[in-house]
């Protein structure tokens, strides 16, 4: 690719990411970068999907399977994606984790089964998950990604006369500055953006939204007691503290939703 050329894909790209600019996060109102189609995007989170069931154990245990069942379905009624093709797996896996891709497809680990403790706290695991999707947070950071990519191909064709020493460091530091000036602050954005948003699901689906703030204390201790250590300013997820300091400002809103679905006939 020329350098003329170069700079005519950046320059579409910055218009593009001006008309994407008008996506909105639901519930947040944040302004998003949405370059990805969201068709295309749900499919490949279905062959995803399979690929991970084909790859990973799966859970044997018929009472936890039934209760993920049952908070998730909960959960997903609570949720307006109507090309979402619902499923929860459970898998068997001793990390404390769970996933949510695009099309509605959600993975749970029994190793974070003993945090959750109760339905309330998978509601606040599944909520959270779901929150990813209903944002399109992967099409978000993928959108990025290309921003990034195209920006770095033009810088290299703009230093095209540069020696090579020259390019090289410039090109790190571009690298270096995107991934800790662009993409681990929007990561930890989205991951704050899925609690809050959350927060809001597993109390429509009437689930007390404390019981999230619980989990996350729950979950904090697990760290604490497994030697776990962040720095925030290197991590895609914000620290513990962070995002249990920013669920107790979302609370007061949350528990009003959640006594609108208890009282629902």
């Amino acid at each position: 690719m020329t350098t003329k050329q170069t700079l005519m894909l950046a320059g579409w790209l910055a218009v593009a990411s001006l008309i994407a600019g008008c996506a909105s996060a639901p519930e947040t109102g944040r302004k998003q970068l949405l370059l990805v189609d969201s068709a295309q995007e749900a499919q490949m989170g279905y062959k995803a999907f399979e690929q991970i069931k084909r790859e990973t154990p799966i859970s044997r245990d018929r009472g936890e399977w039934q209760r993920l069942k049952k908070v998730g379905d909960r959960i997903a009624e609570s949720v307006q994606l109507p090309q979402a093709r619902w499923e929860f797996v459970l898998f068997e896996d001793k990390q404390p984790n769970a996933f949510a891709l695009p099309g509605g497809k959600v993975g749970v680990y029994t190793g974070i089964l003993p945090i959750t403790k109760d339905d309330a706290g998978l509601a606040a695991v599944i909520g959270h998950e779901i929150a990813h999707v209903s944002a399109r947070h992967g099409a978000e950071r993928t959108s990025q990604g290309m921003l990034v990519q195209v920006g770095g191909t033009a810088l290299s064709a703009l230093l095209g006369d540069q020696s090579g020493l020259t390019r090289a460091l410039a090109m790190q530091a571009y690298q270096t500055g995107a991934e800790v000036g662009v993409l681990l602050p929007y990561s930890r954005t989205q991951e704050l953006e899925a609690d809050r948003i959350g927060l809001m699901y597993m109390a429509r689906a009437g689930y007390d939204p404390r019981e999230a703030i619980a989990f996350w204390k729950r979950f904090q201790a697990y760290n604490a007691k497994s030697g776990g250590t962040q720095v925030e300013f290197m991590s895609t997820h914000p620290l513990d503290d962070t995002r249990i300091a920013a669920l107790e400002q979302s609370l007061p809103k949350a528990i009003a939703e959640y006594e609108r679905a208890r009282n629902r006939p």
